[in-house]
Parts: C-alpha cells; structure tokens; sequence
C-alpha cells in the first residue's frame, strides 16, 4: 500500500534532470515546506538539492519517496521571481533549471551563509575596569594587556583583534568574561563593500526644463503604480543620472524599491559614490568581483527589505526586491546585458520589461546611443521618448576631427599616433589638462607572423592567432588562455630563422609608444591586463582622478560611465575597427562605441576635443559619430534592416552547437537545422549551417545557423518541439540565442 503523505510537493533540481519530481511531506515538514524552499532530496541514493516549485494535497505517482531535509525556512525565491523564471525559460528556449540557476547566486545554491564572529564588550565602567587592570597588573599580566586595549576603544571589538592587539591567546579573555568584567557575543559580519566608507552627502539638483519633464513622466508611472517603459535618449553628458537619482527618492519615498542596471564596465566606484552619497538608505551592489560572501551577504539585505535601492551589472536584475516600483538600466544598448554563452541566453534589458510589466513598475532605460530596437519602440509609440539636448551645466560639445590614416601613415612614417593627435597630446600635457587613448584591443602586438611562409603563431586549442605581451614575454590567446613562453624564434612550420615579425598594436604597444615619444608624460592603462586583482580597477581611475597620470589609455572599459572634468582631449585610435565584423550590428555598434568614447572630452569647464583616426574617413558611420548625430544614423541604418528584413523588422535566433568531433558536430548541426525547416511555416529565413567567427575554440569545433521569421512565439514553439524530439548529444551541445547581439562568432 502507497505511503500517504499531508503534504506533496514538485521540486526542480539544481542537478541536470530538467523536469520536476515529486516527494512527500513527512509531517515535521509541513510547516517549513513553501514554495520557493530549497530542499534536500533522495536521488538514485544520494542527497541532491533543488527548489520547491508547487505544495500540493496529492501525488498522482502510486510511490514516492520523502525530501530529506528543508534548508531554508523562508522562500529562496519570491513567487514574483518564480513567474520571471517560468517567462524567461519559455521565451529563451531553456528548461526551467536552468533559468533558476541563472536568477539564484550559486552563493545561496552552495549553502553559503552569513559570517559571525565574537564582538567583546566591557561589562563595566572604565574606571572601574582601570582599577581592576592596575589590580591585575602583577598578578594576571596578560589579563591586564586585555584590559588595557579594552579600555581604549569606543563600544567593543571582535575577539579575533582584540587577540592581536593584546598579543594573548583566548584564555585571559575567557577569565575575564567569567569573572564578569567583559562579555563577548556572537555578532553577524556585514561583508558588503561599501562597509566603513564614508561618502559626503549631496542635494537633489534644480532639473532644467528636459529633465523636468521626463522625471514628471516617470512619476506620473510610479503614483499610478502602473507599467510604462521610459526611454530617456540624449547626448553623453546630458544629466540623464540626474533624473535617475530622484526617480530612485520618488520611488522610496512610496514605500517601493529600486533596482538600477549598469554595464559591468561603468560599476565603478565613481558610479558608486554617486548614489550612495545621495540616499541614506541601505544600498545593496551586486557585481562579478564581489566575493561569495559580499554577494551573499547584499542577497539577503535585498531578500528581508533592509536593501531597497540595488546597483548591479546584468543578472542584478533577478534581486528579489520587495514592492519593487522601479527598474532603470542605464546605457541600455550596451552589449554586456545579454548573455551570450549559456542557456538562458537572455538580455537584462528586456528581462527589466517583462519584469516590470510583471510588478506594475516604471521601467527606464537610458542611452546617448539608444539601440535601434528600443528607439524604433519608442517611435512606434510602445515606450515614451524623452529627449534631452541640453548639455549638463552648460559645457560645450567637443570639436571633432577626422584624420586619414592613410595619409597621415605616409607622413609620419608609419606611426599610430597622427601629427594631430601628438599635437594635441603635448598641448594638453603643458596646460595641466588630461587626455584620452581608446583602441580596443589588448596587449603589445596583436599576432606573430613568419615572413617566409606566411605562418601565424595560432592557439592549438583556438582557431585564433594569439597575441604578444611583452612585460611577460609570451604569447597569450585571449580566448582559452593558453600560453607559450618565450614565443618562438624561428618559425615551427618551415624552420626557418629569423623570419619571424610582429604585427598589430595593443594598448601595451601605444603606452610604450607614446613613452618613447614623450618621456616625460605620466600614463595609465586601463584594460583585463592591468586590472586583474580585486580593486585595481578602482584604484586606477583613482589615481587618474587625483592627478597622478596625464594620459589614460586603455580598451572598452574607459569608453563609457567615467566623467573626469580635466580630459579634453579624447582620441580614437582606430575608429573603424568594429566596422570590419561581417556583422549587421557592426555599423551600430561602431557608432555607438565613438560616439560614448568622444562624450569623456569636454565634460568640465575647458571645451574639449576629440580626434578620430580612421582608414574610412568617408565612411556615413564615422561621419555621423563625429557629428553626434544620431538621429542622422538611425534614420539610414533603418532604412537597411528594413530592407533585408533584420531586427526590428522580423524576430531572430541563433543556433549554435559546439563539440570534440568536427564532421559529429557539423552533422548535429544539420539534423537540427532539417528538424526546424520540417516545423516552421512559410515567411520563416532558416540560413545555412557555417562555422562560427572562432569555428575552435578550447578543442571544440562550433557551428552555427541564423533563423529569421515575424514571430518569436512560432520559432519559439517550433524549437522547443524541435528539442524534445531532437537525440541527447553527449559528445555534441546545444545553445539557442534568442535575439544575438553578434550573428558572426
């Protein structure tokens, strides 16, 4: 006879079983065992964890066996949270687990917990614990060092210091605590990163008439507590921040929370420093380099209500806030927010939408270069548009030049630095002003060539050609990491010797560069090289802030999110770099990318300068970056997606497989791609199956094919039917990229 339960309950696993599975409820249980718990389960003989997704009466199943154990007395996971994880798995094509996995910290699926530590106290007045420590001074020496610290600090400290200070072990601690004169308590630690910083406080700014009008608009969203998405678009230094600081007060001030999206690069301590000396309540930072604890400890401010405001890169915006009102992702084009390499593949921005509509929230996004998706939106009349022409605080656009390459190569024998861009470097340099050095690619030379074959140092795990560091001496492939030091002096396909050159510039090149020119002017450069240990980060743009570099020259993570007064000049070092990526988005991202670097110039009260180098000094993109003129490219990049039928005007999937076998992986690839063809109807694009723009990579062959049609709901139910019917591959993966931010790699 089945052994009946009070309870049942469905639970999804942390493990790769994608469908749930059902226990009973022993009766001890009962209380504890809510939706959203994680739970300790019995799978084929081994305790496995997963989630409580429905509490039920009765099992269909004629046996089950009981959970184990529930680890969490209170829901994990908000049943807010529960339905953006049943919307992101169906809409990005994922199973449920994976979609949990992606919205739950693996803090909280470790088993992390909060850091305690003992706090001492004194237990009685100074002067009377002085009379006790000269009493004890002979007699108990080491009790009389513990005394003797004690009595300097204000309130307490942590067993483990005061150890140290006193240079004791525990054992006069305890006497001490036993005889009454101190008492020692077990205290939670907070971890967050902001603990023991101080911040001068600032005042809400006079809005000028653009800003008033878009922070009454969003207002207006939040006193209804309705959904309405918010795109605020103007030019870099424009005071869009401004306008999210009190929208953020006016959400707090209902009683409702906030949560507010940056890209990873621009989540720095300027970024940070801006908020938090605005408002005096607890603010919750979640980003990739906190520890396990820091992440951990922000989670569950976030969870219980202490943490209402919270400032994170992408998946920040899975915080379980409560009542939230609120959702700003500022530079909402930006790449970083979409999840390009594991399932799901989503973008925060439009989790941020959903998510809001979900909460009845006001939804903001912010960008000087809007992506064309959203700004086709807002003129269809799907978001509301706010435009801001005025430059914050009355500072002046950058002058723009534009320099041929070409011809300026001619002149200064092959240099990277035109005359222009040293003119300008050394005008600043001697006028006490700061300059900017953007070329987004890493390291010293950027491949190792043999002149007599032709051979390219490539990675053997990569189908790619690895670069030179010169301070490590070694060549670096930039995509698995694999090394080789010292690179090699003749070439290891002909032998031959001494035919060995370098080609391409890095950021490391250009500062040695511009050293060798200019030997007296202070640098810093700000890419993954440089900015590998915990902080570093910060304390570079820190010491730039301060005075104590002239030139800051680095990759993508200084394009965006800085604002350094003293920079006015900024130059491109090679403008059409994104260009060349046989890619629809590249003309778009390249106009983005010039148009956010050239707004660091000119943010203070001297007028600044940008100066872009370019091969294609025609070229209608360049043309319109250096104008800042937006609405110029828009309206011609457009015309061209609606011409060949590119998002916004149909909907696309990536589908991409990946494997240790080439012709196995090839050949998946192809059975899917027929499966799919069979599924879809007429006015569906099914492109070829072709490898991807790094077909190697880490010893795996990958391929991929686009799919393009005018409803995501069809592809989405024809994939999804295409997988279940589709053979497990072990030897061969499969990822489904809901709208790719790149059809090329």
């Amino acid at each position: 006879m089945m052994k009946q339960y009070p309870r049942y309950v469905s639970v999804i696993l942390d493990v790769a079983v994608d469908k749930a599975l059902d226990y009973g409820v022993p009766e001890k249980l009962v209380d504890a065992a809510v939706r959203g718990s994680r739970v300790a389960v019995p799978v084929r003989g081994h305790l496995r964890y997963g989630y409580i997704l429905e509490v039920k009466d009765s099992c269909s199943y004629p046996r089950v066996v009981p959970i184990h154990d529930v680890i969490s007395s209170d829901a994990v996971i908000t049943e807010e949270l529960f339905e953006v994880a049943l919307w992101l798995s169906k809409y990005y094509c994922s199973s449920l687990r994976q979609a949990l996995k992606t919205i739950i910290p693996s803090t909280i699926r470790r088993g992390f917990s909060h850091k305690e530590q003992l706090f001492v106290k004194r237990n009685a007045s100074r002067d009377a614990l002085r009379k006790v420590c000269e009493e004890y001074r002979n007699k108990h020496s080491s009790q009389s060092e513990v005394l003797d610290v004690m009595l300097r600090v204000k309130k307490g400290i942590f067993l483990s210091e005061l150890m140290e200070l006193a240079m004791v072990s525990r054992s006069p601690i305890d006497s001490l605590v036993k005889r009454g004169h101190l008492s020692c308590d077990v205290v939670r630690v907070d971890r967050s990163p902001l603990v023991g910083v101080e911040y001068f406080k600032t005042k809400a700014k006079v809005l000028n008439d653009e800003q008033s009008s878009s922070f009454s608009a969003i207002s207006k969203t939040l006193d209804d507590k309705a959904f309405a998405t918010h795109l605020i678009y103007g030019v870099t230094g424009r005071g869009k921040t401004e306008v999210y600081l009190q929208a953020i007060q006016r959400a707090l001030d209902m009683g409702r929370g906030a949560i507010m999206l940056v890209p990873e690069i621009s989540l720095t301590a300027q970024t940070i420093e801006r908020f938090k000396s605005r408002f005096s309540d607890t603010i919750a930072i979640l980003h990739h380099r906190l520890s396990h604890g820091e992440r951990y400890d922000e989670w569950h401010k976030i969870l219980t209500g202490e943490a209402r405001i919270v400032i994170g890169a992408r998946s920040a915006i899975f915080s379980p806030v409560k009542d939230l009102g609120l959702i700003i992702v500022d530079e909402e084009h930006e790449s970083s927010y979409k999840q390009e390499d594991e399932a799901p593949c989503y973008h925060a921005r439009d989790v941020a939408v959903m998510r809001g509509s979900m909460s009845g929230a006001a939804v903001v996004l912010g960008s000087a270069t809007p992506s064309l998706e959203s700004f086709y939106n807002a003129q269809q009349g799907k978001y509301h548009l706010h435009t801001l022409h005025s430059r914050h605080n009355s500072a002046t656009m950058p002058v723009v030049t534009i320099v041929d390459m070409k011809e300026s190569r001619k002149r200064t024998h092959g240099s990277e630095f035109s005359a222009e861009l040293l003119d300008g470097i050394k005008k600043r340099y001697d006028s006490g002003e700061q300059s900017l050095l953007f070329l987004n690619r890493r390291g010293y030379h950027t491949a190792q060539m043999c002149k007599t074959c032709g051979h390219v140092m490539g990675c053997e795990n990569c189908d790619v050609a690895m670069t030179y560091h010169r301070k490590s001496n070694m060549l670096s492939c930039h995509l698995c990491g694999n090394t080789i030091v010292p690179p090699p002096r003749s070439c290891p396909e002909c032998g031959s010797s001494d035919s060995l050159h370098y080609r391409g510039v890095g950021t490391e090149k250009i500062e040695s560069a511009l050293h060798a020119i200019f030997p007296e002017i202070r640098t810093i450069r700000l890419d993954a090289d440089t900015t590998r240990h915990k902080g570093s980060h910060e304390k570079l743009l820190r010491d730039f802030r301060n005075g104590k570099a002239d030139v800051l020259i680095g990759t993508q993570m200084i394009a965006k999110g800085l604002h350094f007064p003293e920079i006015t000049l900024v130059g491109v070092l090679n403008s059409d770099m994104t260009l060349n990526m046989p890619d629809f988005r590249s003309s778009e991202q390249a106009f983005q990318l010039i148009t956010q670097v050239s707004g660091r110039s000119g943010r203070g009260v001297v007028a600044g300068e940008v100066i872009l180098q370019t091969y294609l000094p025609t070229n209608s993109t360049i043309l319109h970056a250096s104008r800042q003129d937006y609405t110029g490219f828009y309206g011609e990049e457009i015309s061209s997606r609606e011409i060949f039928e590119y998002p916004p005007f149909s909907q696309m999937v990536k589908i991409s497989f990946s494997g240790a076998e080439e012709k196995a992986t090839l050949s998946s690839a192809e059975s899917f791609r027929k499966e799919l063809l069979r599924r879809l109807p007429r006015g569906f694009k099914v492109h070829p199956v072709t490898p991807t723009g790094h077909a190697k990579v880490k010893n795996r062959y990958r391929f991929h094919f686009l799919v393009r049609g005018p409803s995501i709901f069809t592809l989405n139910d024809a994939i999804n039917a295409s997988k279940k019917d589709f053979p497990s591959q072990k030897k061969c993966s499969l990822l489904i990229n809901i709208s790719p931010q790149t059809t090329f790699f």
